[in-house]
């Protein structure tokens, strides 16, 4: 798994050196994320790269953090706007993160941080940076966070071309029947996912193993756990890789919350623990239910409980995203805790050193970054005010109507996020004003659009 006590697959820059001359390596992606979690960035010449660029860093407009999905400049936004002039950022590579992407011929990639060109301070409003801030204050508490995040998705036969002429209609899933953990179905993606395990574990993404999940053609692959800021650059490594391998092969994957409304939705399940002096911090003496664990663990979950409805678009960022809250459906409805219960919101699992709190609620959608930095914020918040979780539930939490739910779309999630004190606390009012435009320009878009669910229902019976 490691050479010279380097993760497989990652480089340093004399290790970039000797392949560049070499010409092994001839080209360096240079990448950051958006709001959607996806990469943006440029192809450089590998010897561009070795001979500048991993010092000086490059630029990008600075438009690219106020467009929507479809590349859209959106009006409205206090960072960049025509006003303004779209100006540029600053991309500086973070060399920690340089590895081979060998899915791709001959190519390395490399996550980069954003600076503003004029202060020389990190954007604020960058995904990156909003968790960097996060983790840097558990750093002053003495605390590092260790975390996994697990992926679901679905694979279909249609190449992404032939999907969108199809207008995503009529897909053909891998699958033909619910195939959870069923081994026989799962041999038929294998070509697929050997490749997505081998190119992932050669281009510094360890990997656990993949699975059959509950769904046509749907899946599941696992990564191995990592400090917080190490496991969201994994998270969207592995994206981009099994993206670019599916259309390397002619198939397509998706990571959309809810594909159909007759589907299971898939989720993005995000493992947490704080570690202080080497030691897992939420271990302890207390006895919560079956947890034998520390005031740390306890406050710390029901900092993270208390406040999912202050963050919830960090979790749920799409419209889509909440059409997969639905009960029985594998995905959590209510706000509650329990132990090795999958109907929970918060699913406490493991003891000892691997003892950590499972948060059920964001799908295979969120942005990493966000994600993991609300519930940092939220989990550090519940430490220093000394939040108490509530009782732990035992049996069918979808069944516990009495229980507060998660919120029911974008509109009424960004309005809770656009009001709460503790984001704006946490994040600073830039953040939060930034991203509720970003939210509610999403939602207004939908708003906007005539569906097929509108035609069938009412083209002849209104």
């Amino acid at each position: 798994m490691e050479r010279g006590g380097q993760l497989r697959g990652m480089l340093t820059l004399e290790d970039l050196r000797e392949l560049v001359a070499e010409e092994m390596i001839e080209t360096v992606i240079v990448a950051f994320t958006d709001h959607y979690g996806r990469l943006a960035g440029k192809r450089y010449d590998a010897e561009m790269f070795v001979d500048e660029i991993w010092q000086s860093g490059t630029h990008g407009c600075d438009y690219l953090l106020t467009t929507d999905v479809e590349m859209e400049p959106v009006p409205g936004y206090k960072f960049a706007n025509w006003e303004l002039g779209y100006g540029d950022f600053h991309l500086v590579p973070d060399l920690s993160t340089l590895r081979q992407a060998t899915w791709l011929e001959r190519t390395a990639l490399v996550i980069c941080d954003l600076v503003n060109d004029k202060t020389h301070e990190r954007v604020s409003i960058a995904p990156r940076s909003i968790l960097r801030r996060q983790i840097d204050a558990g750093d002053k508490l003495g605390y590092q966070t260790m975390a996994a995040t697990e992926l679901e998705y679905y694979i279909f036969e249609s190449d992404y071309r032939e999907a969108h002429e199809a207008d995503y209609l009529k897909l053909k899933p891998a699958g033909w029947y619910l195939e959870d953990y069923q081994i026989l179905q799962g041999t038929r993606t294998e070509g697929f996912h050997a490749a997505a395990r081998r190119h992932l574990k050669y281009s510094g993404v360890p990997v656990e193993n993949s699975k059959g999940e509950w769904g046509l053609g749907q899946h599941e692959l696992n990564i191995r756990y990592a400090g917080t800021l190490t496991m969201a650059d994994r998270h969207v490594v592995y994206k981009q890789c099994l993206k670019e391998i599916a259309d390397q092969m002619g198939i397509s994957v998706t990571f959309m919350a809810k594909f159909a409304p007759d589907r299971a939705g898939s989720s993005c399940h995000i493992h947490l623990s704080l570690w202080k002096d080497g030691q897992n911090a939420f271990v302890g003496e207390e006895q919560i239910g079956p947890v034998r664990s520390s005031p740390i663990f306890r406050h710390f979950l029901g900092g993270w409980i208390a406040h999912v409805p202050d963050v919830m678009p960090f979790y749920a960022p799409t419209i889509n995203s909440y059409k997969r809250f639905v009960d029985a459906s594998w995905a959590p409805t209510r706000l509650a805790w329990s132990y090795d219960n999958r109907t929970a919101g918060f699913r406490v699992v493991g003891s000892g050193a691997s003892l950590r709190i499972e948060c059920r609620i964001p799908g295979a959608d969120a942005n990493p970054y966000l994600a993991l930095a609300a519930s940092l914020a939220s989990g550090l918040e519940g430490i220093a005010r000394g939040i108490e979780p509530p009782e732990i539930f035992t049996g069918d939490i979808y069944a516990a109507r009495h229980l507060p739910r998660v919120p029911y779309t974008l509109a009424e999630a960004t309005d809770k996020f656009a009001a709460s004190d503790f984001a704006r606390r946490a994040f600073g009012d830039e953040v939060v004003d930034h991203y509720t435009h970003f939210f509610r320009t999403e939602q207004a878009a939908f708003n906007q659009t005539v569906t097929d669910w509108e035609r069938r229902r009412y083209f002849e019976r209104i």
